[in-house]
């Protein structure tokens, strides 16, 4: 009787991590060796492609805040610095969704800053 190694649980396994990495085109899509390696980099670009989409989320928050409060006359920083006087407690993305959707109240929470900034 022939030596069997690992049988039918190496298969699996081959099977699994091919399935990993199955939209990847020419050899590291079909070959299990290029496979493996490529199934790891992936993890790697996918953990911090979670990482970067935080920062790039951040960042087009500041750029809407930004272009509201040129609107109104007053700058991104000052804002910003008015709102911890005030002690206006909203995160970046809420303001942006307030200057987004709600004018009138935008405009309320930047008199705010206003009188804080000068007293």
């Amino acid at each position: 009787m022939p030596r069997v190694r690992k049988g039918s649980a190496r298969r699996r396994a081959r099977k699994r991590v091919l399935k990993r990495v199955k939209g990847h085109s020419h050899a590291p899509g079909r070959t299990y060796r290029l496979a493996k390696e490529r199934g790891v980099k992936a993890q790697v670009y996918a953990k911090v492609g979670r990482k970067q989409r935080k920062r790039q989320f951040r960042n087009m928050w500041i750029i809407r805040l930004n272009a509201a409060c040129k609107e109104r006359q007053i700058r991104y920083s000052e804002f910003i610095n008015g709102c911890k006087k005030a002690n206006i407690r909203l995160n970046r993305k809420m303001l942006s969704e307030i200057a987004i959707a709600d004018a009138p109240a935008f405009d309320a929470i930047v008199e705010k800053v206003r009188t804080a900034l000068k007293g």
